[in-house]
């Protein structure tokens, strides 16, 4: 079971459909000596996304009536053989609501994941970037791996369903037997479907290909906005072209200090904070919480929920149980933003009451799982890229060995993210790195903001990008809220000193705090 990925995930409806899925456009052509960096981007009304991207609508046009813009960009398969097979990556685009004049160039967003699609994404949160319209063109893209850049293929619906009904907190040597078969069964599927592909989604390969796309869309410079595991790919972009970054925040900060081993453990606490922090709202209203009188209580009721759904799983949606490893995911993807609390809370009641479908709602929208049953390529792209990133490959029983510091980080969640670790054993790809190298002497400064209660890029990971970075280019600012990320939130102060840097270039004093 691969650990919960880091997208930044549209607002619930009723209905928990994720909106960080997949759009884009693949080729597989011979480069025939083309110079890339001088092709012309053909842009076009955006088209209904399909099944790999999540489904849905076409974007709607944004107030006043602009229209969103897609095209597909070129890149070489392999950085390391420019001449040779090309890919198409998909872009999309909303033009700049001010003057010529006053335009700055295009602004590029990457929502994390690794494996959400800034095709569908980007729409989902226009009118949010507003402000930033009025001097760039809004600008997103499908990484390679992604949508239809070049999609990473593994199982196909029906062998997700089951995939995902697993037990992926083993208790005896039967499950531990069954956790490793079926990881080995998904991760051979995505070797089977996508040899082609798979040695060329490491966030490198992206970094170069945002290169790339900053000189096709005509900029001197790269200003970018990168969310979650997006700002690994800006550290990243920023390591090798340092000179070539122009202004760049980075929100819901990776650790790029950090193996896959002190990550997941990082969730681990991440997480558990984010529970602890729902527990407490909960039981501090004016008006009784109905999970439990205290805090304590809530949690303790929530683990004996999983506990028992782990001997005899509830009916869940259609005919798939709410099992337990579906109900710590549901938990999870809902501790993502303040927002979805209230669904939380629903879904826990239900559950007591034998009712898992709101919890099992939620935990297809953290799989990219839609009502009708179509899956995006959400979980193949996060595994691929991960697993192609990082160098370390666990066994069960370096797991096992584990398990007591993970439990100690969360009682509810470190059996869950400790046992994600087997995600990459096998996989057909070495990994690239122990964690990424994201030091940029010599770059333009970077704004980099980090979310006191943040479960799934946890606050320390601001102070760590910072010193990475180097002296002179991290700036820190710290937001003391709660959820996944900062901007978005809705923080007039978050949001002023952001705008101040992206469109005026006004660094915030380094250590500002926004509450």
């Amino acid at each position: 079971m691969p650990k919960p990925p880091r997208p930044r995930v549209a607002a619930l409806t009723a209905t928990v459909l994720l909106l960080s899925s997949v759009l884009a456009g693949c080729g597989g052509g011979s480069k025939d000596d083309e110079d890339l960096s001088a092709q012309k981007l053909s842009w076009k009304d955006c088209p209904a996304p399909d099944q790999a991207e999540g489904g849905g609508d076409a974007p709607s046009p944004l107030p006043g009536g602009a229209e969103w813009q897609c095209a597909t960009l070129k890149a070489p398969l392999d950085w390391n053989k420019p001449e040779g097979d090309t890919i198409g990556l998909a872009l999309i685009r909303a033009k700049a609501s001010g003057s010529e004049k006053r335009r700055i160039g295009s602004l590029v967003f990457n929502f994390g994941g690794p494996g959400g699609s800034g095709v569908t994404t980007l729409p989902a949160f226009g009118t949010d970037y507003a402000p930033l319209r009025t001097r760039y063109d809004l600008v997103s893209f499908d990484p390679r791996g992604v949508g239809r850049s070049a999609p990473v293929e593994c199982l196909n619906d029906p062998q997700l369903d089951a995939y995902f009904q697993q037990d992926a907190t083993p208790d005896t040597a039967a499950e531990r037997a069954a956790l490793v078969s079926h990881t080995k069964e998904f991760n051979t599927a995505c070797e089977e479907n996508s040899r082609k592909v798979l040695p060329h989604v490491r966030t490198t390969d992206a970094a170069r290909d945002m290169d790339l796309m900053r000189q096709v869309l005509g900029d001197r410079k790269l200003y970018y906005f990168g969310i979650s595991y997006g700002t690994e790919l800006g550290g990243v972009y920023a390591h090798l072209f340092p000179k070539n970054v122009g202004r760049a925040v980075f929100d819901a900060v990776v650790d790029p200090t950090q193996d896959s081993e002190q990550g997941s453990l990082g969730q681990a606490e991440g997480f558990q904070l984010a529970l602890d922090n729902f527990a407490a709202d909960c039981t501090s209203r004016t008006e009784d919480c109905p999970l439990g009188d205290t805090a304590q209580d809530v949690e303790s009721r929530i683990a004996k929920l999983l506990a028992d759904l782990d001997r005899k799983p509830v009916p869940g949606s259609g005919q798939r149980l709410l099992t337990q490893t579906a109900a710590t995911n549901g938990i999870a993807q809902a501790l993502y933003s303040k927002d979805f609390w209230e669904y939380l809370t629903d879904g826990l009641e239900r559950a007591y009451d034998g009712d898992g479908s709101v919890l099992m709602l939620l935990s297809d929208a953290m799989n990219g799982r839609s009502q009708n049953g179509e899956y995006s390529n959400l979980t193949a792209a996060n595994v691929s890229i991960n697993c192609a990133d990082e160098k370390p490959r666990y066994t069960t029983a370096q797991v096992e060995q584990r398990l007591p510091e993970f439990r100690a980080a969360s009682p509810l969640f470190g059996d869950y993210l400790a046992w994600g670790m087997l995600s990459c054993t096998g996989w057909a790809v070495a990994g690239a790195a122990d964690h990424p190298d994201v030091s940029a002497p010599g770059s333009a400064p970077i704004l980099v903001v980090g979310n006191t209660g943040d479960p799934a890029t946890p606050y320390e990971g601001a102070r760590k990008m910072v010193d990475a970075l180097g002296t002179g280019v991290g700036v820190e600012l710290t937001y003391k809220g709660q959820g996944h990320g900062a901007y978005d939130s809705g923080n007039k102060c978050v949001q002023t000193a952001v705008n101040g840097y992206l469109l005026n270039g006004k660094v915030p004093a380094a250590g500002t705090v926004c509450s």
